[in-house]
């Protein structure tokens, strides 16, 4: 990645986000750092961010709510820095629209791999015409991986986008849980049950975005004993 990489830091701790700061910016990112959610607003209002990196336990707006209200109205992949390392809480994030979680402590190096991951995932401008696939009123663009319905767009996270991605690129064809996590490139930190926990969490997410009805999904279907698969019209 390039200084053009801009990284949005939101933690209270000063030490902990000056630290990450030095560190971020060593490795080539440009950053900005937030003292709390109310500062991160403040700061998203006025600039373009690639990516937030939010601690979860703040005072006063914590970072999952944060996140969550964000997710209303931009698609900006988000990690969230969380002290709590159950899975429950981990859940929690990705539902709430969360790219991707680090329990603390960490080291710099592993959240280097986890921002380098997150940012591959997402989407680069496509150079060709459109090419589209069409889910009833919903229409995916498989060369810009936009989403649309009608003439507006349906923003996608950073892991939604990637989904869309592969789902696209092998239409009628079910893909497995196991092959999800490892072309997501999520590391293998925790057990095989529990990426797969948050592949289910995040197709539930995608669905909500692509069916008219998400617990009876049409388009993004459940393969009984081989995984999911896409159909398009």
């Amino acid at each position: 990645m390039t200084a053009d990489t801009h990284l949005l830091i939101v933690d209270d701790d000063e030490r902990i986000r000056s630290l990450l700061q030095k560190f971020l910016v060593r490795q080539g990112f440009l950053v900005t750092g937030a003292r709390d959610a109310a500062h991160a607003r403040r700061l998203l209002a006025g600039l373009d961010f690639d990516m937030g990196i939010f601690d979860v336990m703040m005072p006063g707006e914590d970072g999952i709510s944060l996140t969550r209200d964000l997710r209303r109205q931009a698609s900006m992949p988000i990690l969230l820095l969380t002290a709590k390392g159950e899975t429950a809480e981990r859940i929690e994030g990705l539902e709430a629209g969360a790219d991707d979680y680090l329990p603390k402590p960490f080291e710099p190096r592993e959240l280097l791999l986890r921002i380098n991951a997150i940012l591959r995932r997402t989407p680069p401008p496509a150079e060709n015409g459109p090419k589209f696939i069409h889910l009833g009123p919903v229409r995916y663009d498989i060369d810009r991986g936009e989403l649309w319905r009608g003439d507006s767009p349906v923003r996608l996270t950073a892991t939604e986008s990637a989904l869309m991605r592969i789902f696209a690129g092998r239409p009628g064809e079910p893909v497995s849980r196991q092959v999800l996590v490892e072309e997501l490139g999520r590391d293998k930190g925790g057990a095989e049950a529990t990426q797969e926990r948050a592949v289910d969490v995040q197709i539930t997410r995608l669905r909500r975005k692509i069916e008219g009805d998400p617990k009876e999904p049409r388009y993004l279907q459940t393969v009984r004993g081989a995984g999911y698969m896409l159909m398009p019209e």
